[in-house]
């Protein structure tokens, strides 16, 4: 998979949705008049019914905000232009919890306090209570909430900080930052129509100095005329397998579905299923995640009759998803695509190397965020989460006194809840195996091995509660642990297998992104999709499409 790693918190491409824009001088001495220009003017033909959240402000909440928090002319100015921009209508929830952008901004600034010691822009209250709400399972937002409310408007603050402390002057101008998070719903089509057809400024700040985006648009561009002509031919067939060497209707309606997308060369008319098509069906298995098989299955009949208009959506999608991620400064970087089931490791703009890996199954989501890998533990005890301990372990515990020896487990002190704090020794029963990888966040995701190696032999790998496991532990010890001469591969290899707990800093800790791209394009140029396993993409698309598929 290409680097998936994108300027932060470039323009949105709903900015392409007006290309008109004004230069935002901050230099004092300005007309009234000039300053007047500066707001935009509020945007009343959004409503309940078109809005991209569900909850709305009054203005006198803002301006109550800017009052009480003494917040200075540049930043109040912004902040009202903010809000006229989308009606006052919540940018960084709705009515269900923390959106898409609210969980990704934050994850920014997070980043930026805690690793670039940004001490200007930390906020220990708004940090505890977006802790909470972003580590909930489910949270419900009212719009009278008052403390809702101020949360909102404080992470509002905190993004055109943000902004403002980390762009120079003119690279982003203040239209465009309102249409970070989108605001109205849309028709597919015309968000792609007008993104690809009319000039705007934002090519300067986010095609030009992001490939990964730029690759995307070019793939945008190619399925929005896909739509246009109709798009493709549905195949019907009744056949659950169709190897090479047959022949039939379905082979030649297959030859033509691939050819529209590029896996067929045109013209073929045969209705053999002969060697060109078995490699078109490999290209077309590979870009899609599956084990190149060459055989057509009813599965992946169902995945060529998704149709052109549904990939545009997704395509639209995740190049808004593009804009909110960091990029390091330094030049290595572990990366996690969730429905790619890969960890990537970069040196630079080069990947050193890759591994598969299990993200948590739904119910368990893996969270998208970015931290700091910065210790190895090798034979490392697992404390077992409380909703385990309540939801497996206790029960499994009442059918069978011996559960937790049988399990190499035991119970200590500092429980919760009213329930017992358990762990699991090391050993070769451990559900972390011989070794895991910290990274601190607040949702306690980490790496680790696992000695149930047959969930890699899987397409499609989310099985586990939250944390990622790791098709080869040892391999990425030795690569973070690669400048601590001391420890050897041998010196690792025995630690793993002492049964005693050790921990280790890293010399120089290393970046890990944690992301959700169910649609990019990889270093051969390649259009890759993937299952949307968390159901994000369907939360977004109604969200953001007037009729989404």
């Amino acid at each position: 998979m290409k680097r998936l790693i994108i300027y932060a918190l470039v323009l949105s491409l709903f900015a392409a949705c007006n290309s008109k824009d004004e230069n935002d001088s901050t230099d004092e001495g300005k007309t009234e008049q000039t300053t007047e220009k500066k707001i935009s003017k509020r945007d009343y033909s959004i409503s309940s019914s078109n809005s991209y959240t569900d909850l709305f402000l009054d203005s006198l909440a803002v301006e109550k905000y800017i009052a009480e928090n003494k917040v200075n002319d540049t930043i109040s100015r912004r902040m009202r232009s903010f809000y006229n921009a989308r009606n006052y209508q919540f940018a960084w929830f709705s009515s269900d919890g923390p959106t898409e952008e609210g969980r990704s901004f934050w994850n920014l600034h997070e980043y930026s306090t805690t690793y670039n010691r940004n001490n200007s822009s930390d906020d220990k209250k708004l940090k505890k209570k977006m802790d909470y709400l972003l580590s909930e399972e489910s949270v419900r937002v009212g719009a009278g909430d008052k403390s809702m409310i101020n949360t909102e408007i404080s992470v509002t603050s905190h993004f055109i900080e943000y902004i403002l402390e980390n762009y120079q002057k003119g690279e982003i101008k203040r239209k465009e930052m309102e249409r970070f998070v989108p605001f109205k719903k849309a028709d597919a089509m015309y968000l792609a129509d007008s993104l690809l057809t009319k000039k705007h400024k934002d090519n300067k700040y986010y095609a030009d100095v992001n490939p990964a985006y730029r690759l995307l648009k070019e793939q945008l561009q190619k399925y929005y005329d896909i739509t246009k002509r109709g798009g493709w031919q549905p195949i019907v067939t009744k056949q659950k397998t169709i190897k090479k060497g047959s022949s039939s209707s379905e082979v030649l309606a297959v030859k033509k579905r691939l050819e529209v997308t590029g896996e067929m060369q045109p013209g073929d008319t045969s209705q053999l299923f002969d060697d060109r098509l078995e490699n078109a069906v490999k290209a077309f298995q590979v870009s899609r995640g599956l084990t190149p098989t060459g055989t057509i299955t009813s599965s992946l009949i169902k995945e060529m009759n998704v149709s052109a208009l549904k990939r545009v959506e997704q395509l639209l999608i995740n190049m808004g998803r593009m804009r909110w991620m960091l990029t390091p400064e330094t030049g290595n970087l572990l990366l996690v695509n969730i429905p790619e089931f890969i960890l990537h490791v970069y040196e630079g703009k080069n990947e050193a190397f890759s591994m598969e890996v299990v993200v948590g199954k739904e119910g368990h989501n893996t969270t998208m965020f970015t931290g700091n890998l910065n210790q190895v533990v090798f034979s490392p005890y697992w404390n077992v989460p409380v909703s385990i301990v309540k939801n497996e372990i206790l029960p499994a515990m009442a059918n069978d006194p011996d559960y937790l020896s049988r399990n190499n487990m035991e119970e200590v002190a500092g429980g919760e809840d009213g329930l017992p704090a358990i762990r699991q020794l090391p050993g070769p029963k451990n559900s972390l195996g011989k070794v895991k990888f910290l990274f601190p966040n607040s949702y306690d995701i980490y790496f680790h091995d696992t000695p149930a190696k047959s969930l890699f032999s899987s397409d499609k790998r989310a099985f586990s509660h939250g944390c990622i496991r790791l098709s080869d532990p040892t391999k990425l010890a030795r690569y973070v642990l690669r400048d601590q001469t001391e420890w050897t591969p041998e010196r690792i290899d025995e630690a793993m297998n002492s049964g005693q707990e050790q921990f280790v800093k890293v010399k120089k800790a290393i970046p890990v992104l944690i992301t959700y791209y169910t649609a990019w394009v990889d270093e051969n140029g390649v259009l890759n999709f993937r299952d949307d396993i968390y159901n994000h993409d369907v939360t977004l698309s109604k969200k953001m499409f007037t009729n989404p598929l």
